[in-house]
């Protein structure tokens, strides 16, 4: 009989993730749950893997974040009090084109702008090669 079980463990990497609990003791586990829950509007709504969690580096240097400090980020990276751009109202964690790397409601210009740039060298040159021959 042949085991039909993968080697390779379940990963939680592309299931949605709940946005956490608003509670009276907030933690830096929260604040890495409303980012990897989408709340903060500026990913989308997946776990994260990290080697190390959020608020590690300062733990490990004596200062760990109150809840305080943690409470202010929470709240100040909350994706209600973001701005969205002209023309993209309620598009929430997806852009305008409703697709998941228009997270942050626009797109890259550089390759346009480097496509548009090869394709003029291109004419340049043969404009070039042909004005040589006649």
């Amino acid at each position: 009989m042949t085991d039909t079980r993968s080697d390779v463990p379940p990963t939680r990497t592309i299931e949605p993730i709940d946005t956490p609990p608003d509670g009276g003791r907030p933690t830096s586990a929260q604040l890495k749950a409303d980012i990897d829950s989408g709340r903060t509007g500026d990913k989308v709504p997946v776990f994260d893997p990290g080697l190390s969690p959020l608020g590690t580096d300062d733990e490990a240097a004596g200062h760990p974040p109150t809840q305080e400090r943690v409470a202010l980020a929470r709240a100040s990276e909350s994706h209600a009090n973001r701005t969205e751009p002209a023309g993209v109202r309620g598009a929430g964690v997806q852009g305008a084109g409703g697709k998941p790397s228009d997270a942050h409601h626009t797109r890259s210009r550089a390759l346009p702008l480097f496509l548009g740039f090869i394709a003029l060298a291109a004419v340049v040159v043969v404009v070039a090669v042909l004005w040589e021959r006649f």
